[in-house]
């Protein structure tokens, strides 16, 4: 009381003191998930040698040890990474795989990995890197070998039709999704023509030169071996 006015005890000058804002704490799999996406970003954008683990523990809020503490250093964040994007990709052709005419199969594997291409370009960007580490899941050539694998069964049911060795599916499923993996590594920077553009143009190349292959090719230059 001041002169027989009632004052607002708050308002003085001893009490006006700033509110500290409580920051929520993560919980260990939410932190987790947030270095995870923090390390996808930095190994997309600098690799594996030019991210440290002090600008992962930065970018985080963290300290350093909170990330060796989660994967074991960069190398095991890294291993992560990779993996998840691996079986993200494997499990995104595999499960596009659903037409019974192989012509629309071959389609709708090219439509996956460019669906992946874009959709998860980080991803892509890790996995096209030559990896310093090893992986659980393997390189991404093993991983286009696995990919690989789904459409061998296509090509060598569609062989045996023709009258074609069946065991020679395996190379050209291999040729194939190598053309298609190749050709999204060059789509991923130039976009042009559009996805839909580009998988029908891959199916066509595929396609009719499936379309006309020779049972026994041949040679027509003059080495022979």
């Amino acid at each position: 009381m001041i002169d027989g006015v009632a004052t607002d005890s708050s308002s003085t000058p001893s009490n006006d003191k700033p509110r500290r804002t409580r920051r929520t704490r993560m919980t260990g799999a939410e932190r987790r998930q947030q270095l995870l996406e923090i390390g996808r970003t930095l190994f997309a954008a600098k690799g594996f040698e030019g991210t440290s683990v002090e600008e992962i523990a930065a970018k985080a809020g963290v300290s350093k040890p909170v990330v060796y503490e989660h994967f074991g250093g960069k190398e095991g964040l890294y291993a992560v990474v990779v993996d998840r994007e691996m079986r993200r990709l494997l499990d995104m052709v595999t499960s596009s795989l659903t037409a019974g005419h192989p012509r629309e199969l071959c389609e709708q594997a090219a439509f996956a990995l460019l669906d992946y291409i874009e959709e998860y370009t980080d991803g892509f960007r890790i996995l096209v890197r030559d990896s310093p580490i090893p992986q659980s899941t393997g390189s991404f050539a093993s991983l286009i070998s696995d990919i690989a694998t789904q459409v061998e069964d296509i090509l060598g049911r569609e062989f045996k039709s023709r009258g074609f060795d069946p065991k020679l599916a395996p190379l050209y499923a291999q040729a194939l999704v190598g053309m298609v993996a190749l050709t999204g590594q060059w789509w991923l920077d130039v976009r042009r023509p559009k996805k839909a553009e580009v998988a029908a143009h891959l199916v066509n190349l595929a396609w009719h030169g499936l379309d006309g292959l020779e049972q026994k090719p041949r040679l027509i230059g003059h080495r022979k071996s």
